[in-house]
């Protein structure tokens, strides 16, 4: 197979797992019309997660440090570790309850992110990296 095809195929997965993660993130923080940190707070105290105030900001520091960490080919195995570790978060706290489909609040989105974070993890960022370690 071709290695450069295959980077290439590997490129296009960590710029859209990439893109998805730093938006979250700086939504969380915000932007784009985000609840901020008081409202990721809130939710996350809604789910039953303490100190709510603090995994707040581990949540939404993972979000924008793993998406740019993916999307440039920095510690990519590492990041999409901890991608699919709060993605399990998110499907048992959330989405798992209320089925698979996106549509009815299921983990259907979240399943496919962990799938193309093990992609990530199986791989590794592919040629086109700036430190395709990890």
């Amino acid at each position: 197979m071709n290695k450069t095809a295959v980077s290439v195929g590997l490129l296009s997965i960590r710029i859209g797992l990439g893109v998805i993660f730093l938006a979250h993130g700086l939504q969380k923080l915000g932007l784009f019309d985000g609840a901020g940190v008081d409202g990721v707070a809130r939710m996350l105290s809604n789910w039953g997660l303490t100190p709510a105030g603090i995994l707040a900001w581990v949540l939404i520091v993972i979000e924008i440090v793993c998406g740019l960490g993916i999307l440039l080919g920095v510690f990519p195995r590492l990041n999409a570790v901890l991608i699919v570790l709060t993605m399990i978060v998110a499907i048992a706290k959330v989405h798992g309850p209320k089925g698979f489909f996106m549509m009815q609040g299921g983990f259907e989105y979240q399943f496919f992110i962990v799938m193309v974070s093990i992609a990530v993890i199986a791989t590794g960022a592919g040629k086109f990296a700036l430190w395709n370690k990890y």
